[in-house]
């Protein structure tokens, strides 16, 4: 089970732990509609959603079209960067912990994983401007920032930290 704890955690606030262990549903790609959707269980989404390619490219964005509730959306599918997989995940919430008697803890478990995205826009065309696809660029920023570091560069840092003292 991998954990993963805010950093509100450390003040007392609120504890999360996520299991990606259990044998999850690859839908392949999920939606990121701009809109919030009030309902919790199955709906035939496929009989009523159905998106299609309009032949059209944007600043290299190719768009796609669907229509929901009438409104016309306009979106682009990103593959998620190498390394990455995207999540559904359930709340499973256990009450108050006895071992963090302060705050929530909550318990996510993976329903199913996705390696592509597509994100609507509802009055404009998806360009490489819109904040998806410049979230993306975190992730190489984040990746240079954490690599790997090994025992020799621990151990000249060390040395230096000595002399300074």
């Amino acid at each position: 089970m991998e954990h993963a704890t805010p950093p509100a955690a450390a003040a007392g606030g609120i504890t999360a732990t996520v299991d990606l262990s259990p044998a999850a549903t690859d839908l392949g790609g999920a939606h990121l509609l701009p809109c919030g959707i009030r309902q919790n269980g199955g709906a035939p989404v496929s009989d009523y959603f159905k998106p299609r390619s309009t032949g059209v490219e944007v600043e290299g964005v190719r768009v796609e079209e669907a229509f929901f509730r009438g409104r016309k959306l306009q979106g682009a599918t990103l593959a998620l960067p190498d390394g990455y997989r995207g999540y559904v995940l359930e709340k499973k919430s256990r009450g108050k912990d006895a071992q963090n008697s302060e705050g929530e803890v909550s318990n996510f478990v993976s329903r199913a994983e996705f390696q592509n995205i597509t994100y609507w826009n509802h009055d404009t065309t998806p360009s490489a401007e819109d904040s998806l696809p410049r979230c993306f660029h975190w992730l190489t920023v984040a990746n240079a920032m954490h690599k790997p570091v090994t025992a020799e560069e621990l151990a000249n840092m060390s040395a230096m930290q000595n002399q300074d003292s």
